[in-house]
């Protein structure tokens, strides 16, 4: 049974859904306004190794990330760059798709945008003020917060202690339009030479939070079963979405809530993020570090704590995914002798228990940070079996499958040598050639063999089994 902690709660539950076999889980994606930086990339990558786990234990996610392609930063990006705040949307979708597809972030199932759910927004807005939840102001639209009987459960916050912050916020103008200081916009009026909708208030724009709120319930139900995203969006964002789509539906909105927790940098480990001016984009990041480092890198830490971004952590993921492929790429090498027999007793015994203890790990909050030390207990067992003397063919198989299986859900595909991408036949050739000279201790020619595929990027290991070969990566 897999446990997850559901923040709505603090406590973790056995997890059920709404209907069997399926799931519908609604992650915040991002504000596209500029490339996404490391944090933003944290979640999705947190989120999508649930999702991948999910698949693997056979569910259907109906996986469901939006983007906010309506706010006051791509308004002031559009005047920055004299395009309309559609084109700059579109332009970093495009860069958001490029750097998640690098990073093996599987697409949504649906990436709504909020300019295409406009009239959803507000008939949803319609409803909200027809069943006294909501109230029009000056061309502004709110949501009576203290109406609804469980605001700040989500938070674990008091009305009181809301409200006193609430005030602290607000400039004149709001207090001015707001009955009171909890109270949260639906519908902005438009200011001068902004981009607006026509509504029945005039026109304007949505609030942030009213957008998930409809997306959600529009195209995964009243109810869902995963609602996700990142520790700074559950108050207000999450809170708020939780109160307008119950108000709306009457019925509850999520059933389980998760939540990741920040990338940190320096060595105060501040949070990281646009607003500090402390990120780093995946765009550039990838330009320098292998993105199969950086997803392994992030995918390892369980989602809800926090993660240090250093050079060092980088290296040690680095050292530890080559460590996960050299295991794979002795085994494939053994394949050549290996001989046709079934797989023994032993080895069958140890499969199944590391099959259990994966998925214990796994089930557990996804605990990815135990499920990988059992990964990397694998490929140990992997490292010894391939240096025997003898090999079965189908034991080094179920071995190698068992690896790339597991490293799947960590979104980390191990490199396969294949035919397309080197010329196998003369590495092999050489290889043989350089074999018979180091037989005829003529090392000149040997070394100078070695030196030529190197400039090839091919390097060669002499192990007791006889010479493999690798691609430099």
């Amino acid at each position: 049974m897999i446990q997850l902690y559901n923040t709505l709660t603090n406590e973790k539950e056995d997890f059920t859904p709404l209907n069997p076999g399926q799931i519908t889980m609604y992650v915040c994606g991002p504000t596209v306004y500029n490339y996404i930086h490391i944090g933003n990339a944290r979640s999705a990558i947190a989120f999508d190794t649930i999702r991948r786990y999910f698949e693997y234990r056979g569910f259907h996610v109906n996986y469901v990330s939006n983007f906010t392609d309506v706010d006051d930063k791509i308004i002031a990006a559009s005047k920055k760059l004299k395009i309309t705040p559609r084109e700059v949307s579109d332009k970093y979708i495009k860069a958001f798709y490029e750097d998640t597809d690098a990073l093996n972030i599987k697409r949504a199932t649906l990436n709504p945008r909020v300019m295409d759910t406009m009239d959803d927004i507000i008939n949803f807005i319609q409803v909200l003020i027809a069943k006294g939840y909501a109230y029009e102001s000056q061309g502004d639209v709110y949501y009576r917060a203290r109406k609804f009987a469980n605001y700040g459960q989500l938070s674990g916050q008091s009305i009181d202690e809301l409200e006193q912050g609430a005030s602290q916020r607000l400039n004149d103008d709001e207090i001015q339009k707001k009955e009171d200081p909890l109270d949260f916009a639906l519908w902005k009026a438009a200011k001068k030479d902004e981009i607006f909708w026509k509504s029945p208030w005039g026109n304007g724009r949505p609030g942030w939070h009213i957008e998930c709120s409809v997306m959600a319930t529009k195209l995964l139900g009243d109810t869902i079963d995963i609602h996700a995203g990142g520790q700074d969006l559950e108050f207000p964002h999450h809170e708020n979405e939780i109160a307008q789509s119950e108000a709306k539906t009457g019925k509850k909105f999520a059933n389980y809530w998760l939540h990741n927790g920040f990338v940190t940098i320096g060595e105060d480990e501040e949070k990281m993020s646009k607003s500090l001016g402390n990120f780093i984009t995946v765009h550039d990041i990838v330009k320098k570090v292998n993105p199969q480092v950086l997803r392994f890198f992030m995918a390892t830490t369980q989602y809800r704590r926090p993660i240090k971004y250093s050079q060092a952590n980088l290296e040690d993921a680095a050292a530890n995914l080559k460590k996960l492929q050299g295991a794979y790429d002795n085994a494939a090498y053994r394949l050549k002798d290996a001989v046709d027999a079934q797989i023994d007793g032993e080895s069958k015994k140890y499969l199944a228990q590391q099959k259990v203890d994966f998925e214990a790990a796994m089930d557990d909050d996804f605990n990815v940070q135990n499920a990988i030390t059992v990964v990397y207990d694998l490929a140990k067992r992997l490292n010894v079996y391939s240096s025997e003397t003898q090999v079965v063919k189908s034991t080094l198989e179920e071995f190698m499958s068992a690896l790339v299986e597991e490293l799947n859900i960590f979104g980390v595909f191990l490199n396969v040598h294949k035919e397309a991408d080197v010329d196998v036949k003369e590495i092999e050739e050489l290889i043989e050639q350089r074999n018979e000279a180091r037989k005829n201790h003529d090392f000149e020619k040997s070394d100078t063999i070695r030196d030529l595929l190197k400039e090839k990027g091919i390097i060669l290991e002499d192990t007791a089994q006889g010479t493999r070969w690798k691609k430099d990566e």
